[in-house]
């Protein structure tokens, strides 16, 4: 899947994440001599930019070489040395982030605890910026976002699966909000399994038909038409990106491109090359009257000029 088109997070709302650099990035730059064995009370994610590192940690070992990270989730106690030639060098950065301010979002999922970055040839330039610029002590609003676009980038490649047991343990309002967050995200990261809607309202600790009533309370929609209108939001990316309406169609798992139109102009308001023109308009400037701020929203009104 695209990247561009959703991800682990993509959906949960920026402002139910709270991240917290919880001390000044260490750069490191690591000798031969190099040995560390403690533990963390945060989560701390280490990124090798060069050389390498090895680590033991809950009986596991694990080696970074450049475009490798690891988290280490926050109670965990690790062994790190210098593996071997030049020195090691990278960075390390302790943080939290929390769900609606109150929820470890980390520990609602399973995920590897190594990986080695997908996106390396574009993240690397990031990485070492991040390096260069990291003061001494304390951390600023600059490094909070980049940190928060390597973090994002770790979880996308390290991600295994959502937890669910948690949502049943909390219970009440804060347990089913979580509940249909996590459902939300997962209909988001892939909408074009057709029995996605179905398996997150089984999977949910709460019976389904109030799970369902739930979810169209909080989040607007009933779950299979929310997976709906994150195909349509796919459909839009492929538009824009140049798709013909019939490829597109199929490519988000519509076989009658009539019946696809239909349903593009119920969720987003117009049809898919009415669309594609309206894109194209904008990249050259151009914006419906009373939206010349570039803020369009969807589903589009009908205008009467």
């Amino acid at each position: 899947m695209d990247k561009t088109e959703g991800g682990v997070l993509a959906g949960i709302p920026e402002n139910a994440l709270k991240l917290t650099l919880t001390r000044s990035t260490i750069k490191m730059q690591h000798s031969p001599t190099w040995r560390v064995d403690k533990l963390n009370t945060v989560h701390d994610l280490v990124v090798c930019l060069s050389g390498s590192g090895s680590y033991i940690m809950d009986d596991a070992a694990y080696t970074l070489t450049p475009g490798d990270a690891m988290l280490i989730p926050a109670g965990s106690r690790f062994v790190g040395w210098h593996a071997s030639g030049e020195a090691y060098t990278g960075v390390a950065q302790h943080f939290t982030l929390d769900l609606f301010g109150k929820h470890d979002l980390l520990s609602q999922m399973e995920y590897n605890r190594t990986v080695r970055f997908s996106r390396w040839q574009i993240l690397e330039p990031v990485v070492r910026y991040y390096h260069a610029i990291a003061p001494a002590s304390s951390t600023t609003l600059l490094q909070h976002h980049l940190f928060m676009f390597i973090l994002i980038e770790f979880l996308e490649d390290a991600f295994i699966a959502w937890k669910t047991q948690t949502a049943a343990a909390m219970g009440g309002a804060e347990g089913i909000s979580l509940a249909i967050m996590l459902a939300a995200a997962q209909i988001t990261a892939d909408p074009l399994d057709d029995d996605i809607a179905d398996r997150v309202v089984a999977a949910a600790p709460y019976n389904p038909d109030y799970f369902k009533r739930e979810f169209r309370r909080q989040i607007g929609w009933t779950p299979k038409k929310f997976q709906e209108f994150k195909r349509m939001e796919r459909a839009m990316n492929l538009l824009a990106s140049g798709k013909a309406v019939i490829e597109t169609a199929a490519l988000v798992g519509y076989s009658d491109v009539y019946y696809f139109s239909r349903m593009f102009k119920r969720h987003i308001g117009t049809s898919p090359s009415g669309y594609k023109l309206a894109m194209k308009e904008s990249q050259e400037g151009k914006f419906p009257r009373g939206e010349e701020d570039g803020q369009i929203i969807y589903p589009l009104v009908e205008r009467v000029e």
